[in-house]
């Protein structure tokens, strides 16, 4: 199993949250809401393709109807070993914080 960086963790988490819904605009907006930060275009592909890569998550292109030209989304799912890749980063997250409390910084 592969460690996820800090972004990759923030992208498997706003998919988590969309769900059904978690295609490349989608991602961009819930990371933005969840985090302030903005991805572009550019990043947020490249870090799918990556997750895409290690296996964490699956892709499927959908043909928009109510478009012209052929149009097609994205539509992005985490992988069970996706899941358990989030997960093992939050427990090693909270091993290394645990015990520091608040007054440490």
């Amino acid at each position: 199993m592969k460690n996820l960086s800090v972004n990759e963790q923030i992208f498997l988490i706003a998919m988590w949250w969309l769900k059904d819904e978690a295609y490349g605009v989608r991602i961009r907006d819930k990371i933005k809401e969840m985090t302030g930060r903005t991805f572009t275009f550019g990043t947020l592909y490249n870090t799918l393709d990556n997750l895409a890569k290690k296996g964490y998550v699956t892709s499927r292109a959908v043909q928009i109807l109510n478009q012209t030209g052929g149009n097609k989304r994205v539509y992005y799912t985490i992988t069970k070993a996706g899941l358990e890749a989030l997960r093992k980063a939050r427990e090693l997250q909270e091993s290394v914080w645990k015990g520091l409390g608040k007054q440490a910084f």
